[in-house]
């Protein structure tokens, strides 16, 4: 692996992941709060400080490790859970949907506002590789989080929306494989499975809707 290659990959990378996870975080806390949990607030969590989001061994050690242990080719971290007190919500089954919600659809509208600036700098006649590979780093690590997170396993975003959905019975069942949840997840992201019957399908879901979101601004710049 080139050394400034590598580097320049990271830099590529840096920003965009920064605001994926600072952005979906404090779409959590946001969205709590405005349901009557103030908890995530009065930690300061609802804020776009990365700072107050960052997990020094999932956001930081984990992903490079990984990145130079593999060359590139398998990458996992996390960052630091917002805290929610769902009993403070003022309808906790209904509203624990959208605070779970918040997270993926944040990244979802980020990935829709990096492939509008990569249009931008496109029309605009920008050739400087370094800004142009940064707006589609934007556009896949953002898919990449919307597509994850909605995996239906708790405590990723997915399960905790489909425990919001099923009957009380099932919800309580499916909650308390959360404790064990991450690393059932990881299980099956070591084994391929969530990134061939998951991930792989979501995303092409979502480059295709990012395509014709964006056909009436490359007709615009025509």
């Amino acid at each position: 692996m080139d050394f400034n290659d590598t580097i320049q990959t990271i830099l590529i990378y840096a920003l965009p992941v920064l605001f994926a996870i600072t952005v979906h975080e404090a779409a959590h806390g946001y969205v709590a709060r405005h349901f009557g949990d103030n908890t995530a607030y009065m930690l300061g969590r609802v804020t776009l400080n990365p700072v107050k989001h960052i997990d020094p061994i999932g956001t930081i050690l984990m992903p490079l490790m990984l990145y130079f242990a593999t060359s590139g080719a398998f990458l996992f971290g996390y960052a630091k859970p917002v805290p929610v007190n769902f009993g403070h919500l003022r309808n906790p089954r209904r509203h624990s949907i959208w605070v779970a919600l918040a997270g993926p659809a944040s990244n979802f509208i980020q990935a829709i506002g990096w492939a509008i600036v990569f249009v931008v700098l496109t029309a605009s006649g920008v050739g400087e590789r370094f800004f142009l590979e940064m707006a589609r780093a934007g556009v896949l690590v953002n898919l990449v989080m919307w597509a994850f997170n909605l995996f239906p396993l708790p405590p990723l975003d997915g399960g905790r929306v489909l425990v919001g959905l099923l009957p009380p019975r099932q919800a309580y069942a499916l909650s308390r494989v959360e404790p064990w949840g991450f690393f059932i997840v990881l299980a099956l992201v070591l084994a391929g499975l969530v990134g061939t019957y998951w991930l792989r399908p979501l995303m092409s879901a979502g480059y295709w809707v990012l395509a014709h979101l964006m056909a009436p601004l490359n007709l615009l710049f025509q």
